[in-house]
């Protein structure tokens, strides 16, 4: 797990301590559908090789006037092989899978200042340790553990305020009315000892109307994920549904962190689980395994051999190959073909 962990947590890094980062190195689109990718460049008017323009709105702007799109997303992450950064660009068509959020909660209720301090240093280290090359972390309890040291201690004090203050990171949660503090509610809230009795929590994290929050949370349950595959004994159950819904968001995080979590939900291939993806969510899988950044696809890319009943060896061997276009072609044609 270690491995798919780490290519999201430097998905989440908007900057770089490589000047590059201020340099466009991919431009990659998603939810595009009667809107052809060249119309989209075309009003988009940022490509490869740019300059990162300090505000995109003129561009979304552009995108949204654009005949059948409602609404446009731009995102940027850090960063391709060359150290420049990802310009990821979603479009949601009219008519296409729009996913509900829950209304924002208004309630005063607030985070100690001890919890809000320690995520502030953790994040502060965690961009430390990313930028130093040493953001390679531990899953195999449940939770995060990074290698680096300072970031880890962090963490570790997680573990207290999880133990020690589960009502109120509950209470945060559901009720604050300020996103950081229940983004940071939900990061904390996966730290607990009992798996199964916070996955009910995220879950709800879900489907808040903040991404930050919706991110915490997709990313805690897909650990708990890979905790429960590896460890059936514990009964810990994961929903899929809510995870599949999310490949169809019009935010870039949704779909990077619920296909991470769909590649745990199915290592054991349950026919059901990948018959629903295929169902409602298949277009995005197709356009997120073609996506140019590898580490970003691959998660897509996996699932998307898994629901072509392909084996372990053949995605594997197609995703190394650096060709991954002709296994999703393969499957494609398999899949029209049944």
């Amino acid at each position: 797990m270690k491995t798919f962990s780490l290519v999201l947590l430097f998905a989440i890094l908007s900057g770089s301590a490589n000047g590059q980062a201020s340099l466009i190195g991919i431009v990659d689109f998603y939810g595009l559908r009667s809107v052809s990718e060249q119309r989209a460049r075309q009003a988009l008017r940022i490509k490869e090789g740019d300059a990162l323009p300090a505000l995109l709105e003129d561009a979304r702007s552009r995108l949204e006037a654009l005949p059948n799109v409602e609404q446009a997303r731009l995102t940027t992450v850090c960063c391709d092989s060359t150290g420049k950064s990802i310009l990821y660009v979603g479009i949601g068509e009219k008519g296409a899978p729009a996913l509900r959020f829950r209304v924002a909660p208004q309630g005063r209720i607030r985070l100690p200042d001890s919890m809000v301090q320690a995520g502030e240093a953790f994040a502060d280290a965690f961009i430390r340790a990313v930028q130093k090359g040493d953001a390679g972390e531990d899953d195999s309890q449940g939770h995060a553990l990074f290698n680096n040291s300072e970031a880890r201690s962090y963490q570790e004090r997680f573990i207290q305020f999880a133990a020690r203050d589960l009502k109120t990171l509950r209470a945060a949660l559901r009720q604050s009315s300020d996103a950081k503090h229940r983004a940071l509610a939900a990061e904390i809230i996966a730290y607990s000892a009992n798996k199964r009795d916070v996955v009910k929590d995220l879950v709800y994290g879900m489907s808040d109307p903040n991404d930050s929050v919706r991110n915490n949370s997709i990313r805690a349950l897909g650990i708990i994920a890979g905790y429960a595959q590896a460890n059936p004994k514990l009964r810990i159950k994961v929903p899929v549904q809510p995870f599949v819904a999310m490949l169809n968001s019009l935010e870039w995080t949704d779909r990077n962190k619920s296909s991470l979590a769909l590649y745990h939900l199915t290592e054991k291939r349950d026919p059901a689980i990948l018959s629903s993806i295929r169902e409602r969510a298949l277009p995005s899988l197709i356009e997120m395994a073609r996506w140019k950044n590898p580490g970003h696809a691959f998660a897509p890319f996996v699932l998307l051999g898994r629901i072509g009943n392909l084996s372990d060896e053949e995605i594997w061997k197609a995703g190394s190959s650096g060709d991954r276009e002709i296994l999703i072609e393969t499957v494609i044609k398999k899949l029209k073909a049944n």
